[in-house]
């Protein structure tokens, strides 16, 4: 019977999967960003959940999760940005899958992504590079860096592409 081969320890755990991951992509800056969504590049806040109904009163709750559009922190949305739960990313963002997102259309379309500090983003643009959406990236540090910089942010409600 075979053994699977031992990754060593220095590469395991999620912050050597995240360096590796960040190898593979154009990381930008939050001004880099904002100057590629100026030219036609679609931010998108990648987050685990939106928001959850409860069940009980149907009534939207916030869970927390959403510091790029005024759930969690308090602070605004990037203005312009589309907001997509992580989950269902991929197929919102296929342009040949039937449930994409109306801006979805062209294999080489710029998607930058941000979520509350860089991490969740960083692996969800490398995972878009791998179905073939190649110009994926994220934005160094996320939504905070963005905030940081001065960048402008809203307090309006985030366009969720459910």
């Amino acid at each position: 019977m075979a053994t699977a081969p031992v990754t060593p320890r220095r590469e395991r755990g999620s912050m050597a999967l995240l360096h590796r991951v960040r190898a593979h992509l154009d990381r930008l800056t939050p001004q880099q960003a904002l100057a590629e969504q100026d030219a036609g590049a679609v931010l998108i806040d990648v987050r685990t959940a939106l928001h959850r109904a409860d069940a009980g009163t149907g009534a939207r709750i916030d869970t927390g999760t959403g510091a790029g559009t005024g759930t969690g922190t308090g602070s605004g949305g990037i203005p312009g940005a589309l907001a997509i739960d992580l989950t269902v990313l991929p197929w919102r963002l296929d342009p040949d899958f039937h449930h994409r997102i109306p801006e979805a259309t062209d294999w080489d379309a710029r998607y930058i992504l941000f979520c509350r500090h860089g991490y969740s983003s960083s692996l969800a643009a490398w995972s878009l590079r791998q179905m073939g959406l190649h110009r994926a990236t994220d934005i160094v540090g996320g939504y905070e860096a963005w905030e940081a910089a001065g960048l402008p942010v809203s307090g309006d409600p985030a366009d969720e592409r459910p």
